[in-house]
């Protein structure tokens, strides 16, 4: 009890100090906290529009994505509107309604601007049916009776001012469609930023489809007391033998697809955010390890006092231990609450860019709280454990001595021996990352050099701390007369005590210094390489929904001052090597203008001869791995069952960055429907 008394008093005794190291435990367990609500709140809302638009069981075409669209084409997979009876009459089924949904679209108003978000939310387009009504309700207008009106997410009017009797225009690579709006429905729950336009399912099927009495999915109902797992199976075997051409996913089936759909972004954002929590948690470590490092030195003769009065070593290194779960406790506490409102000031941000996120679906599960207490605790009571026992080995001589005694010379030489030996493995690893053929092999280098060098730093800073103290003094400090003076003794008087101080602002800048040489240098390195390889003067591509539009093909064409336009798109087919392996591969098939508006070194052959007839080119990787040569025969199975055999006119250097890997072909090789994915304009 006298421990807890004692460590009371000498932590209220200097707030001052306490405060500044309480902050630093506030802000690492905010980051974290905060990180952990705001993904948890994203997985939540997002659950809740799963949810919500999952029919009891969906039926889709097998060959069609978990969205059920084909992006690569801007075509969606799509089954005949005869599956529609034939699910209908499966047993345990209440209700099967055919459903159109497309996200390879564009919509623009009036003026030709565009209506969908910029923060990469999806804009969708599709045929208003019954089972939007679990999702979405109308509260203006009505829906869409024909092909000249459109209904609008109420989101989308109100960010673009739109209103009942507003034109829309919708842009698929099936064709136009101009139509006034009819209606506005609001979702039920939270809408992350997605656009939504609904037709009727004609003008759907038509217009966005290319194709009438076709459907991209089926939602199908089931009958009172039939559960989602019974009523796949029933549905299943309506279609006899051809259920293996579909696939079919019960209501948690299909919320767990677009969960693992949108996981993989929510958890790249989720540990970069806490990537910034551990450089935190870092530097408050050498905050707290320098305030109580500082408070026992200034304690010195205290301590050797309570020491001569009886007090054991055990005694005084819990009461020094007891003071950091006090600070612990303390940061930790406002930290968890200020990690809340790290959380919401995010969600306002993401909202001022496009996705929405209600405070309403603000998740706090209880692990957060526990997490972030237990880690602010945790990391201060380590982080005090080597000043504590520092404190515990005062003899009680030291109560005639003056505080703030640095250590001895001994230990002083040792700790500057292991930081030159930390520091300069560090180094050498660094010089290794310069000379490593392999990117794997160089961030490992990279990683382990960083880190022995900045710990050699801050192990050697005592050494370093003398040295750089009195350059300066000799330089600014006496500048500034016997204040100067003073301020260099005092720096010096305990050079441990600076090291430490210094250490958190050395990370803090070598960290800021470190990401602003790798951004600057990614930039310079890219545009080196482009303004190297890239040989065209525009270069026209379309968004991740889809191709370039037959009306937007024929505009680049026919706009004047032009030399060429090559059109290129990504083409997957299997490929079969000479040595029988076989594996599917991404192709780009492009006009053999390709050659001139993309410069690829090549190894062996021609990169123009790889745009002839029946021919094609590989990378050096992949024809070293396959023991390919310039004139051997590859089979390719193109996606929708034609096959070729290509000859390998050339093999492609990897070393370059841009399209490193890429295989090239001519455009009419494979004889698809599909249109050109992006052109070259020269």
């Amino acid at each position: 009890m006298t421990v807890v008394k004692t460590s009371l008093r000498n932590f209220l005794a200097h707030k001052g100090r306490m405060a500044l190291s309480a902050v630093a435990v506030l802000l690492s367990v905010a980051f974290v906290c905060g990180t952990l609500v705001f993904t948890d709140t994203m997985n939540t809302t997002f659950d809740k529009i799963f949810t919500s638009t999952a029919a009891d069981v969906t039926v889709s075409p097998e060959s069609a994505g978990s969205d059920g669209q084909g992006p690569r084409t801007g075509r969606p997979e799509v089954l005949p509107a005869s599956v529609v009876q034939q699910v209908a009459k499966a047993d345990g089924v209440e209700s099967a309604e055919g459903a159109v949904s497309s996200t390879s679209v564009t919509v623009v108003n009036g003026d030709n601007k565009r209506m969908g978000s910029d923060d990469g939310a999806p804009t969708v387009a599709g045929n208003w049916t019954r089972s939007d009504l679990k999702s979405m309700e109308i509260t203006s207008g009505h829906a869409p009776r024909g092909p000249t009106e459109v209904m609008v997410d109420a989101d989308t009017a109100d960010k673009h001012g739109l209103a009942l009797g507003d034109e829309l225009r919708t842009i698929a690579v099936t064709g136009d469609i101009s139509a006034k709006i009819s209606g506005i429905a609001s979702f039920k729950v939270t809408n992350p930023g997605a656009t939504v336009v609904y037709f009727d399912t004609a003008t759907s099927q038509q217009k966005l489809l290319g194709k009438p009495d076709t459907y991209t999915h089926i939602a199908v109902t089931a009958e009172e007391g039939v559960s989602d797992k019974q009523l796949k199976q029933y549905v299943a075997g309506a279609l006899g033998g051809a259920d293996g051409a579909y696939k079919l996913q019960t209501a948690k089936e299909a919320a767990d697809s677009g969960r693992e759909e949108i996981g993989s972004f929510l958890d790249v954002m989720k540990y970069a955010m806490l990537g910034f929590a551990g450089i935190a948690f870092l530097v408050g470590i050498f905050l707290i390890v320098n305030t109580f490092s500082m408070l026992v030195a200034q304690r010195t003769r205290e301590i050797g006092l309570m020491r001569a009065i009886g007090s054991s070593r055990k005694q005084i290194n819990r009461s020094v231990l007891v003071e950091a779960l006090l600070l612990g406790i303390v940061g930790s506490v406002l930290g968890v609450g200020a990690g809340v409102g790290l959380a919401v000031g995010l969600m306002q941000l993401m909202g001022a860019v496009g996705m929405e996120l209600s405070t309403e679906d603000l998740t706090v599960v209880w692990t957060t709280p526990v997490v972030g207490l237990a880690l602010g605790i945790l990391v201060t009571v380590v982080a005090a454990y080597v000043p504590a026992r520092r404190a515990g080995k005062v003899s009680p001589m030291a109560a005639l001595r003056d505080a703030g005694t640095p250590a001895d010379g001994r230990a002083g030489r040792v700790r500057a021996g292991l930081g030159l030996v930390l520091t300069g493995t560090g180094g050498a690893l660094l010089y290794l990352t310069t000379q490593a053929d392999k990117a794997s092999e160089g961030s490992l280098f990279l990683g382990g050099g960083v880190v022995l060098t900045l710990i050699g730093f801050i192990v050697v800073g005592p050494l370093l701390a003398g040295g750089v103290v009195r350059v300066l003094s000799a330089v600014v400090l006496r500048m500034f007369g016997p204040v100067g003076r003073m301020a260099e003794r005092n720096a010096l008087r305990n050079p441990r005590r600076t090291g430490a101080t210094g250490a958190a602002l050395m990370i803090g800048l070598a960290l800021v210094a470190c990401l602003s040489v790798v951004g600057s240098s990614m930039v310079a390195s890219a545009t080196e390489e482009l303004d190297k390889s890239v040989g065209a003067d525009f270069i026209v591509q379309s968004g991740p929904s889809g191709p370039i539009v037959p009306r937007a093909e024929k505009a680049l064409r026919a706009a004047p001052d032009i030399e060429h336009v090559t059109s290129y798109k990504a083409i997957e087919a299997r490929l079969t090597s000479p040595d029988g392996t076989s594996e599917t591969k991404d192709l780009t098939a492009a006009d053999p203008t390709y050659a001139q508006d993309l410069r690829r070194e090549t190894v062996a052959g021609e990169l123009g001869a790889a745009y002839g007839k029946n021919a094609m080119s590989v990378g050096s990787d992949y024809a070293e791995q396959h023991g390919i040569e310039v004139g051997d025969r590859m089979t390719v199975a193109f996606k929708g069952g034609e096959t070729a055999k290509l000859e390998v006119a050339a093999i492609t250097s990897d070393e370059s960055n841009v399209d490193k890997g890429v295989m090239y072909t001519n455009i009419t090789t494979p004889r698809s429907t599909c249109r050109p994915t992006g052109c070259r304009r020269t």
